[in-house]
């Protein structure tokens, strides 16, 4: 199970990081190389995001990555096979994120077979709540897949215990309203907020949208299990080159 392989690593690192690539972007063979680095620098986890045209819990760096590698066509089969390519490489657990349109046009039980064909361990549909996934939840249950489910700063306590119900794995809290690769506070208001979710569920807590450097890593020690990095990476990819993720993944553990 997910949830075990996350504890058990939780246990030697203190605090695991998560990274985050758009699948196609550069390219797909850059795509790999991007994952051998970071797997290299030691992530214990990987969101593989399956590119689609209104990424809505997405902000411009990562809406533009998406787009890009849509443009140079990007299918959903090429990240599919790109899934079971990683896997069979790289010995840490892969997700899948995407957007629920992907899962209806591809096919849901379809898009279950790909993920469990793959290796891939779970995915992170942001638009895709319970009431509508009835379909989705029993296809991943019946291929022992991981339904990731999203905690927000504005969700209620009951809601909070509702989707504690469906999630498997761990829970994905976003540090903040709005979309990814904004600045966010790491304060005493965030650490209220995970406190509530920490009460919500027993799964591990994973915590993205804006973690960017070391110092928000060592704020989320101990509050959190997972820190995920996204757009910065992106970010450093567009600016200095896949050569510059390394260095910058190592400097992030505490």
């Amino acid at each position: 199970m997910l949830d075990e392989y996350l504890r058990k690593q939780h246990e030697k690192n203190g605090i695991l990081l998560m990274t985050h690539i758009v699948l196609g972007y550069p390219s797909f063979d850059a795509s790999f190389e991007i994952v051998r680095a970071m797997v290299d620098a030691g992530v214990d986890l990987m969101e593989l995001q399956i590119p689609f045209s209104e990424p809505i819990a997405d902000g411009p760096v990562i809406l533009k990555a998406n787009q890009k590698a849509l443009k140079r066509g990007a299918r959903v089969q090429q990240c599919i096979d790109f899934g079971g390519k990683v896997t069979e490489a790289f010995d840490i657990p892969f997700l899948y994120m995407t957007y629920c349109n992907i899962l209806f046009r591809y096919g849901i039980g379809s898009f279950a077979d790909g993920m469990a064909t793959s290796g891939i361990r779970g995915a992170i549909v942001p638009d895709l709540p319970p009431e509508e996934g009835a379909e989705y939840l029993s296809a991943m249950a019946q291929r022992d897949l991981s339904p990731i489910f999203i905690f927000s700063p504005t969700t209620s306590v009951d809601r909070l215990a509702y989707l504690s119900e469906h999630c498997r794995g761990f829970v994905y809290c976003v540090a903040r309203k709005g979309v990814t690769g904004q600045d966010t506070e790491f304060s005493e208001q965030l650490e209220s907020y995970l406190q509530r979710c920490r009460r919500a569920t027993s799964l591990p807590l994973a915590v993205g949208f804006g973690v960017r450097s070391r110092q928000d890593v060592e704020f989320l020690k101990g509050k959190a299990d997972i820190a995920v990095i996204g757009s910065q990476t992106i970010r450093l990819i567009e600016e200095e080159g896949i050569e510059s993720i390394g260095p910058f993944i190592r400097s992030l553990r505490p």
